[in-house]
């Protein structure tokens, strides 16, 4: 019965703390989902363990410990995948801007030229 306390107490902190973390901004809700539904996870499994016993039994684990573990890994590598999903994209917006300030930074060098060439015609 304590392990089932700690297992709860633990996943309520990950949950609790994942939502402080995009309470204050430092965190944004699209990242923050996926350890939002592990810690829901963690909280219905520890609550209902005789089911992640019987799924881990359905699945051919012969110890349930043995799902969890691969549970966790299967989750932590696709919380991973995602994250450099969004790096990439972080990265091709990135150089996007960069592309667009240095267009910008040329056609205002081009309009201060063509302002000096105005004033010194008149």
């Amino acid at each position: 019965m304590i392990i089932k306390a700690i297992t709860i107490t633990f996943a309520l902190g990950i949950l609790l703390g994942v939502l402080e973390l995009i309470r204050k901004e430092k965190l944004t809700f699209k990242y923050g989902f996926g350890w939002i539904l592990v810690g829901v996870l963690g909280v219905f499994f520890a609550v209902f363990d005789k089911l992640l016993f019987a799924i881990a039994f359905a699945l051919g684990f012969e110890l349930p410990s043995n799902f969890i573990f691969f549970a966790l890994l299967t989750v932590f590598v696709g919380l991973s995948l995602l994250m450099t999903v969004f790096l990439c994209q972080q990265n091709n917006r990135n150089d996007s801007m960069a592309q667009k300030i240095g267009i910008l930074e040329f056609e205002i060098k081009q309009l201060k030229e063509e302002a000096r060439h105005d004033n010194n015609k008149s």
